[in-house]
């Protein structure tokens, strides 16, 4: 059975990374926009990575673009406006597609795992997937869904 740990992104700075590096930790991966209606929730991300991530929790962000063209920045600026809007500290990856023939083997695997009210498919920016520390996914949360809703499924996942 796949876990979260089979796989490898780039990130935002063009480095691949294997997800493996977050073996046994709590990871909450989303995919982010910067142009949105919910792109406030960096805010609220970014609280939960400061809170949690001595106990062994990550956010971990993936631009996407495929939702009302609402994240057409390059990485570079993308980036930029992460840190200096939000002052975001948690791993950022490059830009990826959660949806289609072009979808990221990660986000095939989480949607196979965890589908929505649209079944399988990504609703919009800010789809968030819980993974335990085992590298299953837990849950996954709707797009409006407030980052500070998540800290009792977050941390009754780091005492499992």
């Amino acid at each position: 059975m796949p876990s979260l740990t089979d796989f490898t992104a780039r990130t935002i700075d063009g480095t691949d990374k294997p997800l493996s590096d977050y073996a046994g930790q709590v990871v909450l991966v989303v995919n982010t926009a910067s142009q949105c209606g919910f792109t406030p929730q960096y805010a609220g991300l970014e609280r939960l990575h400061q809170t949690y991530g001595d106990e062994g929790f990550a956010v971990l962000g993936f631009p996407c673009n495929q939702f009302g063209g609402q994240e057409p920045g390059t990485e570079d600026e993308i980036a930029a406006f992460c840190e200096t809007s939000f002052g975001v500290t948690f791993p950022m990856f490059a830009k990826v597609d959660v949806n289609g023939s072009d979808a990221d083997p990660l986000f095939e695997w989480l949607k196979s795992e965890k589908g929505g009210l649209l079944g399988d498919r990504i609703k919009w920016n800010f789809t968030k997937f819980l993974v335990g520390r085992d590298g299953q996914v837990i849950e996954r949360y709707a797009p409006q869904t407030d980052p500070a809703d998540l800290t009792e499924d977050i941390e009754a996942a780091l005492q499992a």
